[in-house]
């Protein structure tokens, strides 16, 4: 997407609304203004908008309409998941998993946990930022009441293997949950097949409005609100809805929904050309995270030699015209510390440093792809190589250099 003759290729931060999600969200930020709790006809209208968008929303995971709760966005979802589970299970004697690479909205609400005495445990990634299943076989416990593990990394673009995670967290009683913000609208997945009971999303990761989001709660699971109030979505998020920002999700659930298969086929085309170029082109790049197991428009480079100079990187494609990230937007106040998801990939402390997140999104083109592509070689060399080093990261596991 260019704007202004800008490119923008930080869609793993936000994407831009997609026009149609603007067009349907309109009314509801004007003429139709009334509180879907009423019973007055303005109320009604309002309630059916929130219904509608409730059935598109659900039927992006081929959920039921009733298991999906409505929140404030992504984050809340994950801190609903979480504490209103061990909540509803009983803080006593409570066993977590989780993984050392999970969003900070999973691994704070952990932490918090842990203060109010919920045994932890933090499962560890390979090399590819991959958690193996037999590292959560080996750290399952009978008092395990939750095994949270993320669908797609947001640092790296690693695709996790939840369906196998989720499997065997049932296999010993425990409830299994995903964020899967960055994944919701990018990869396909029916929760009819997916063992999963809890799995949250975020409207601005899928061309819809920032401050909504959701959270599928499969049938049967109970969890304990941590918003308290009228009662409103089934007495889980109490709050009156944002009827507009619902309306959005909703929209860009099945723009979603409909346009997925070709829009990935697009992205891991121009994605795969970039990395495949990139290698010949910067030779001293190398590629972070597993080489096909990850998310469709996702490309987390390293610079061997220059990973110190990440963040210049940044700046000085920013003052070319093309907008990029190091590692996570939600990161963004720890700039130029070592990255926790790269450290608990086994990467040393200058590597950890330095990565480029180049995230393409639906209204990229393959000639905005060209352009960065005769940009970034000359923005790269001209920034100053800090150490000798040619190689790619030094892990034990998976692939770190191009393949």
């Amino acid at each position: 997407m260019t704007v202004n003759g800008r490119i923008y290729f930080d869609h793993s931060a936000t994407t831009p609304m997609d026009p149609r999600v603007v067009s349907a969200m309109h009314p509801f930020l004007a003429e139709v203004f009334g509180n879907p709790s009423s019973l007055h006809r303005a109320g009604r209208e309002a309630r059916a908008a929130v219904e509608h968008a409730r059935q598109q929303t659900a039927d992006l995971f081929g959920a039921r309409p009733e298991e999906i709760i409505f929140t404030g966005s992504g984050t809340e979802s994950n801190n609903l998941a979480l504490i209103g589970a061990v909540e509803a299970s009983g803080w006593q004697n409570c066993h977590v998993i989780t993984s050392a690479i999970e969003h900070p909205s999973v691994l704070e609400t952990c932490r918090y946990l842990e203060r109010r005495g919920v045994a932890l445990t933090y499962l560890l990634p390979n090399g590819d930022g991959l958690i193996l299943p037999d590292e959560l076989r080996k750290v399952l416990r009978p008092a395990t009441r939750l095994v949270s593990v993320m669908t797609a990394n947001n640092v790296v673009g690693t695709l996790q293997p939840i369906g196998e995670l989720a499997r065997i967290a049932h296999e010993a009683g425990a409830l299994f949950h995903t964020d899967a913000v960055q994944a919701a609208g990018k990869v396909p997945f029916n929760v009819e097949n997916l063992p999963i009971d809890l799995l949250s999303m975020s409207a601005h990761k899928l061309h819809g409005p920032k401050g909504v989001g959701a959270l599928y709660v499969r049938s049967g699971i109970k969890l304990e609100p941590v918003i308290h109030g009228g009662g409103q979505e089934r007495g889980l998020r109490s709050a009156t809805e944002n009827v507009a920002g619902i309306v959005g999700l909703g929209c860009a659930a099945e723009l979603a929904r409909a346009e997925m298969a070709d829009e990935a086929s697009r992205l891991v085309q121009m994605r795969n050309h970039l990395i495949e170029t990139l290698a010949q082109t910067a030779s001293n790049s190398y590629l972070i995270g597993h080489r096909y197991r990850r998310l469709p428009g996702h490309i987390c480079l390293g610079l061997a030699g220059q990973e110190g100079e990440a963040i210049k990187l940044v700046l000085a494609l920013d003052e070319a015209g093309v907008a990029v990230s190091s590692g996570s937007a939600c990161s963004a106040q720890h700039v130029g510390d070592p990255s926790y998801v790269l450290r608990a990939m086994g990467f040393d402390l200058i590597r950890s440093r330095g990565s480029l997140r180049i995230s393409l999104g639906r209204f990229n083109t393959q000639e905005e792809v060209e352009r960065f592509l005769t940009l970034f070689p000359a923005v790269a060399a001209s920034l100053r190589q800090i150490t000798t080093r040619r190689s790619g990261p030094a892990v034990t596991q998976g692939a770190p250099a191009y393949a």
